[in-house]
């Protein structure tokens, strides 16, 4: 290819700032609930996303992307015309990744997926024509809009009103919740273990199988709980026999689940979102090195390395509108209300993935919050916040396939 240099250079530049955007608005998915619980403050959740977002990127990012993710685009006729695939990754990287900044910027918490989703249609589509997208792939995300939220919802909901019920409502919360918290840790060691080895550890090729990663997650969450009951048992508090101290006594025991939670879904975040900056990047360096299209893409360390960078820099330099978005204007959130949230996402995620279902964490978790709120009233949760966030996720797919156009006219009248 004639701009290959620059092909491979704008890649690495596209990358970065969609790396960048995930880092803005995703990473809202590990630590809003720490930080609007007060389980962790913006700095302390900044230090601890960035450690586990970069080490979940790097060890567990990708061992293969898909040249197209989610089978979105057909690119079978594009064979001798490598260009114009590489024009349409470059654009729906530079197009997801302005839709990000813009949504970050705002405290929208979207999709990155349904952005670069939206993304490549929008290059399928100006590329190849309206018969080269997969249309019933697209109706499936169209549909985790409502799927997603609402699966999450009632999950959360349920899990608060039960904590409500074994440890809130009770004479003694405190005794309750000495009693059931190693229960809700172990729920939550086991759910997270299962997302990170089942969605984590397959993509640097370690496939342990079905039995023994159920396994693994069952230790995990056995010797967490045990973990959890010794700390309690060491713990210091407040004596005081009013009701008042013994609840701060409770949110202390679920602050310490609240920051085991968030180090282990950032890093299974970093292990699975960086795909979504770095699989296009990788179609792209794979097409110009190779001269063809390859239905796979192998993805150098390097690359990886770059999508971390973006995701830290993205979530120091912006991530604090959608922490705060969805952390603390939807609805009022405690240690255990925010703990319900993790695990109620956790188990969503991890329940989706299993039956097929198309889901996005974000609109996962914001369901989740959402369930919170309703368990405590509607009146707890604020509905001007929720219809913006709602309508920015409609926007989403059309935002990023728009602006994908209008950067693939610009890549193809430059180079093409």
């Amino acid at each position: 290819m004639e701009y290959a240099v620059v092909y491979l250079f704008l890649a690495a530049a596209f990358g970065l700032f969609m790396a960048w955007g995930i880092g803005a608005n995703d990473v809202a998915n590990a630590m809003a609930t720490s930080v609007g619980s007060r389980a962790l403050t913006i700095r302390q959740a900044v230090v601890i996303a960035a450690i586990f977002e970069f080490a979940g990127a790097v060890l567990a990012g990708g061992a293969v992307a898909a040249t197209v993710r989610g089978g979105i685009v057909d690119t079978s006729s594009l064979v001798g015309e490598e260009e114009i695939l590489v024009f349409g990754m470059l654009a729906a990287l530079a197009a997801a990744g302005c839709w990000l900044l813009v949504a970050s910027w705002r405290g929208w918490p979207v999709s990155t997926t349904h952005s670069i989703i939206g993304a490549l249609v929008g290059f399928g589509i100006a590329g190849l024509g309206w018969g080269a997208i997969h249309w019933p792939a697209v109706g499936q995300v169209a549909a985790s809009w409502v799927t997603s939220p609402l699966i999450a919802a009632v999950v959360s909901f349920a899990l608060f009103r039960s904590v409500q019920v074994l440890v809130l409502d009770r004479r003694h919360p405190l005794e309750a919740a000495k009693k059931w918290v190693p229960f809700y840790i172990f729920l939550t060691g086991f759910f997270v273990s299962v997302i990170t080895l089942f969605r984590g550890l397959q993509h640097i090729g370690l496939d342990l199988g079905f039995t023994t990663n159920l396994s693994l997650s069952l230790g995990i969450g056995l010797a967490m709980a045990w973990a959890g009951k010794v700390a309690i048992h060491r713990t210091r508090f407040d004596e005081r026999p009013h009701r008042r101290y013994q609840f701060r006594n409770v949110e202390r025991v679920f602050a310490v689940l609240m920051i085991i939670t968030a180090c282990a879904m950032a890093f299974a975040h970093g292990s699975n979102d960086v795909a979504n900056a770095v699989g296009p990047v990788a179609a792209v360096v794979a097409t110009v090195t190779s001269g063809e299209i390859q239905a796979e893409a192998p993805v150098p360390i390097w690359i990886l390395v770059l999508g971390a960078v973006g995701i830290v820099a993205g979530l120091l330099m912006l991530g604090r509108h959608v922490i705060a978005t969805v952390g603390k204007n939807i609805t009022q959130l405690t240690p255990s209300r925010g703990f319900a949230c993790n695990l109620a996402t956790a188990g969503t995620v991890v329940t989706a993935s299993g039956i097929g279902l198309p889901i996005s964490t974000t609109h996962t978790l914001v369901g989740a919050v959402l369930g919170v709120g309703l368990a405590r009233g509607l009146a707890a949760i604020d509905l001007r916040v929720v219809t913006g966030v709602f309508m920015s996720w409609l926007v989403t797919l059309p935002a990023g396939g728009i602006l994908a156009v209008i950067f693939f006219y610009l890549l193809y009248w430059s180079f093409g």
